[in-house]
Parts: C-alpha cells; structure tokens; sequence
C-alpha cells in the first residue's frame, strides 16, 4: 500500500507511538490522518483532524466509522500495558481492562472499519502487537496473554479480509521509549524508528513486520528446542 494520498485513522494518536504514526504518515504524503483519541482535544499536532475515538465504547467507533467513510488505511494503535502476572491481586481484573482494549477495542475498529475499506478499494489494517504476543512472564502477564489474543484475532482478519483486498499487517517489537515503558529499564526503540519499519513494510506488501533484533529473534525462537516461549519475559 502506498501512504502517499492515503486517508489513515490512528486510534490512540495522542502520543507514543500512535503519535509518531500520525507525523510519519503526514510526511510520506497522507492525504489526510484522523487522530483518533478518547479526549480530541488532546491532539495537538498540526495537520491531522482530530476525532473522538474511545475503542473501549461502541458508540464510539460507531460514530467513526460513520464520520470518516473516506479512509483507507486503518491503525489499530490504542492500548494499555499494566505491570503484574496472572497470579497477583486483582489479576481477573486487569485481564479484563487489557482485553476490551487491546483485544475487543481493536476488533471493534476492525469491524467498523472494513465495509469502509471494502468501499474505497481494500486498503489496509495495520494491528500494532508486541514481542509479548508469543513469550509471558510475572512481569507484563496479563498485557502478554491480551497482545497473544491480538495476534490471533490479526491472523484471522487477514483471512477474512483477503476476499475484500484488505492488506493486513501485524506489527511486532519489543519496549519502545513511549510513556507505557517509563518504570521498564533495558533497551529501547524510539517510536519513530518502529513506525518507519512499519510503514516500509506496509508500502512494500508485508503481512508481518518484526522492528527489532529482539524480537526476530524471538519469533526464531518459537521453533526452537526449547522453544523460547517456555521461558519467562523478563
């Protein structure tokens, strides 16, 4: 898919790396970029149009998709990564929030968005996932088992999808300097060299794009003896 005159919605555009999505399709010649974000007033980066857009509320991304019927790549970006594993307080709870946003909130653009899609020629689906869609541990466990989840509804769509010329691109990397890292120590991508990644892979018909050393080596490692994901992130 081409980013130049495309029509991008990025949910989650307020910072981070939805942010960095939003100036990044605006230099590759975007014709337009709705900034997607619970509170639009939020958005301050000069020209993209901002738009209300909570992925957890079906009014919501009703309301979106209604609004923005000219888009023709969609940026499932929006989420939330809480520290804690499965066993500690409050865990059934914290599995909820990060699955009705990193799960439930990205199938709800997804479905919304794919009559839209469909209209305008295809386009394309860009899911952001994580290299904790295949290794977990005490650490980041219940965001890891949301962002596995991600990764097998993302697998699925491209299949659902192919009939209507969607392209549908999962995105995989490990921590990235964004505010949703700032009590992890260890390295860090800048969000502008993952979304670059992304966008190649995108423009050059990817379905997959692993933007680190690290986490192609962990998708390597799946097929290993022992496989990686027996052991702890972490």
């Amino acid at each position: 898919m081409d980013l130049k005159n495309a029509v991008v919605l990025i949910t989650g555009a307020n910072r981070g790396l939805g942010l960095a999505f939003a100036r990044e399709a605006l230099a590759r010649g975007a014709r337009k970029v709705y900034a997607g974000a619970r509170n639009p007033s939020s958005i301050t980066l000069e020209g993209v149009e901002p738009i209300k857009l909570d992925v957890t509320s079906p009014e919501d991304v009703a309301a979106a998709a209604a609004y923005a019927t000219d888009v023709t790549l969609v940026i499932n970006n929006a989420g939330i990564a809480d520290f804690g594993g499965f066993m500690a307080p409050g865990s059934i709870e914290s599995a909820q929030r990060h699955l009705d946003t990193n799960l439930f909130g990205s199938l709800r653009v997804a479905q919304a968005f794919a009559p839209v899609l469909a209209a305008n020629g295809g386009g394309a689906l860009l899911n952001v996932l994580s290299i904790a869609s295949w290794i977990n541990g005490p650490l980041l466990g219940v965001y890891a088992m949301s962002k596995s989840a991600a990764w097998a509804m993302t697998n699925g769509l491209r299949n659902e999808f192919r009939a209507q010329k969607t392209q549908v691109l999962g995105l995989h990397m490990g921590f990235v300097d964004t505010d949703l890292t700032k009590g992890i120590d260890g390295p860090k991508s800048t969000p502008q060299a993952i979304v670059s990644q992304a966008f190649d892979g995108l423009e050059a018909g990817a379905e997959e794009v692993l933007a680190d050393e690290l986490t192609r080596q962990v998708k390597q490692g799946l097929s290993a003896e022992p496989a990686v994901y027996l052991k702890a992130l972490g």
